[in-house]
């Protein structure tokens, strides 16, 4: 696989070109990497971007931040315990309209393509049915690949949301070792999430091998629970149109309790099932997210010495 030589570009991770080339094979720096010798492109006036629709990766978050700090959502779970297509059908059900109230509507995004490469195995097509989509791949990289969505509220406020799109395996090996080398990336959504779903997969719960399943949670939940050091936590049961013994559900419950802050609970299902509106159960989920609000900053008050605001400030 060809590796970008520039020192802050990911696209090889199937993230943007830090130089703005929607095409890589119109990037210089990813033409040397590939062929070993600069190509200048034929067009000189390719228009050059500081997005490519892709998912964003770490060094583009500068763009993003330019106005304000956007909220990261953080989607931890085991291998294919369902993050992915909890991602993808949050995108298809915001394109329908089904997640849209008056209190927040889409803006924008930076990352359609990316969404839409998540999103499109669980679209029908043409004498094909929907599928699940297809593995995260886990590769060396040092923070996930993120995915942007901006809602614009009733005040008129705009308000900016990252969600990472991380592999399984990033979080089985930080759960067992915080310091693992190939764990970096875990440790990044870790460090800068500000909303963290922690994924319980009902599948691998009530399946043959549920004793390793429940072990490799409990592991988890006690890492994530850790460091979540007062942030937004909840328990996302994905998978929730199969049943789970309630004793396998209470020790699942009582890894993620705590005393500092409650965890609300939440199950999705992208398959049918009697009696449950899977939609409701996503859009309750979505509006808890989109409810996530930064602590407010209260300035300390200064007494004003004379009538200049000049020197309001720095003076006693």
């Amino acid at each position: 696989m060809n590796r970008c030589r520039h020192p802050n570009c990911f696209a090889d991770d199937n993230t943007t070109c830090t130089l703005g080339h929607i095409r890589l094979d119109m990037c210089p720096e990813w033409k040397q990497s590939s062929k070993g010798e600069v190509v200048t492109p034929a067009d000189s006036d390719v228009m050059l971007l500081p997005w490519s629709g892709m998912a964003m990766g770490e060094s583009d978050l500068n763009f993003i931040s330019g106005k304000i700090k956007p909220i990261t959502v953080g989607i931890v779970g085991p291998e294919s315990a369902g993050k992915t297509t909890i991602l993808g059908a949050l995108y298809l059900l915001l394109g329908g309209g089904e997640l849209i109230t008056e209190a927040s509507s889409f803006s924008n995004s930076y990352t359609l393509a990316g969404w839409e490469a998540v999103a499109t195995s669980l679209r029908w097509s043409p004498g094909q049915p929907p599928s699940f989509p297809p593995h995260t791949p886990s590769g060396a990289a040092r923070a996930p690949g993120m995915l942007h969505l901006g809602f614009r509220h009733l005040d008129g406020a705009l308000r900016d949301f990252l969600f990472a799109d991380a592999p399984g395996e990033w979080f089985q090996k930080w759960a067992i070792n915080e310091q693992a080398a190939d764990a970096e990336g875990a440790r990044w959504i870790a460090r800068h999430a500000d909303v963290i779903l922690l994924i319980a997969d009902r599948q691998a719960l009530a399946g043959t091998k549920m004793g390793t399943a429940r072990n490799d949670f409990q592991l988890l939940a006690q890492r994530a629970v850790a460091e979540a050091r007062g942030r937004r936590l909840a328990l996302v049961w994905t998978k929730g149109d199969i049943e789970v013994a309630p004793a396998m559900e209470a020790q699942i419950r009582k890894a993620v309790a705590s005393d500092a802050f409650s965890v609300p609970e939440f199950k999705v299902s992208v398959c049918p099932q009697e009696g449950v509106d899977a939609v409701e159960n996503f859009r309750e989920l979505f509006d808890w997210i989109l409810s996530t609000k930064r602590a407010g900053v209260e300035l300390p008050t200064t007494e004003v010495l004379g009538h200049d605001p000049l020197f309001r400030f720095g003076r006693r």
